[in-house]
């Protein structure tokens, strides 16, 4: 088994599920035991400071939270880009500066070392081998991801920018109308 911990899921356009339609997941873990991912270009409406407002601040142009997926829908992760020391047990990096932060832990002691931020109601699970099963039927590309997609400003339209970087074939799918039919 191969290790997508820090890839890309990107939804196929055969993917006929509303709650992956179109979505990026960047994948958090990946093992025998199943995956664990949040989908990156889900903006919600509700302002971060409603559930959140002592993290709102920190999330910097769009502080909204994020429908991360199906499951526990109310539950809320946090992804956090930092710089610099962060105390110990307060930050899980999953690649390089960029992790999941403790939603529990006092903002104002990680205000100088977060420099993104962004929350997650939900995430999208996969239980032993459902997530390989998934790759074989086609319905994920997995992909590179780029160190700022979690934090992309324009995350309505991750799912085509994602595409479009990718070599060819891969970058043609950006260009698939929203109802492959119609074309």
């Amino acid at each position: 088994m191969v290790a997508l911990k820090g890839r890309l899921l990107v939804a196929t356009p055969m993917l006929d599920d509303p709650n992956f339609d179109r979505s990026v997941v960047w994948v958090l873990e990946h093992g025998e035991e199943g995956a664990l991912g949040v989908v990156l270009n889900r903006p919600s409406d509700l302002p971060l400071a409603e559930p959140l407002p002592e993290w709102s601040d920190l999330a910097g142009a769009l502080p909204v939270v994020f429908v991360g997926g199906p499951v526990s829908a109310g539950s809320v992760i946090g992804l956090a880009r930092v710089v610099g020391e962060v105390p110990p047990g307060v930050w899980e990096p999953v690649v390089g500066s960029i992790g999941v932060i403790d939603l529990t832990a006092d903002p104002v002691l990680l205000a100088s070392a977060v420099t993104s931020l962004r929350c997650f109601a939900g995430y999208a699970g996969w239980g032993p081998e459902q997530l390989e099963s998934e790759l074989v039927e086609g319905a994920w590309l997995v992909v590179d991801a780029d160190p700022g997609d979690p934090f992309s400003e324009d995350p309505r339209r991750l799912w085509r920018t994602v595409l479009a970087r990718q070599p060819n074939p891969l970058a043609r799918l950006a260009h698939v109308p929203d109802d492959p039919s119609l074309n």
